[in-house]
């Protein structure tokens, strides 16, 4: 049996359109989710012929309201992870409960360190010798769940903060896919 995921995205979609070229991938996405009506994100999943559920958070009364119209949605598209690519909000509650264990998140970090937002500015000024990427389970906290896949790169001698941010999103770009692939695969090969 196959299964379906859901992105999470507020921005560009760089990781999204990684995710959508790893062919093992694509077909199991079906639909994104973006918080950001104007974002670039938006545009890459319709030229890919991805559904899209734009929502603004700020037109709900509440945070459950607004995640449990997600999950309507996620529900009947019969969704069974959600990816977070660049999503800019943290999950709560409503969604954690339905998705325990399988809402996925990418950050540009070796976390623990530099959680939250601006961790590759983070890490940059702090003047570390090596950063990375990290792709976790996600919690009720801000980066803080149980770690699947950690990729460590050295930071290389004068280099600017955006060389060391692109760096960064090439591994993520490679990285994030297949610990994708692997998730579901192994997900699959249980139910068999």
């Amino acid at each position: 049996m196959k299964q379906r995921a859901c992105v999470f995205a507020s921005g560009t979609g760089s990781n999204f359109d990684a995710m959508m070229q790893d062919k093992k991938n694509a077909g199991s996405i079906v639909l994104l989710v973006c918080d950001k009506p104007g974002a670039a994100v938006i545009k890459k999943a319709q030229d890919y012929g991805i559904e899209t559920l734009v929502l603004e958070p700020k037109r709900y009364a509440t945070k459950q309201e607004y995640e449990a119209v997600i999950i309507e949605k996620l529900q009947f598209l019969e969704a069974d992870w959600i990816f977070l690519a660049g999503y800019m909000r943290l999950i709560g509650e409503t969604l954690l409960s339905q998705y325990e264990g399988r809402i996925v998140n990418i950050h540009p970090s070796l976390l623990p360190a530099f959680p939250g937002k601006d961790a590759v500015g983070q890490a940059y000024r702090s003047g570390v010798s090596k950063t990375g990427v990290t792709v976790h389970y996600v919690d009720e906290g801000m980066d803080t769940g149980p770690i699947i896949a950690q990729e460590e790169i050295n930071r290389i001698p004068g280099e600017t903060e955006e060389q060391l941010k692109m760096r960064i999103q090439a591994v993520e770009h490679r990285l994030y896919p297949n610990v994708i692939n692997q998730l579901m695969q192994n997900v699959t090969e249980e139910l068999l």
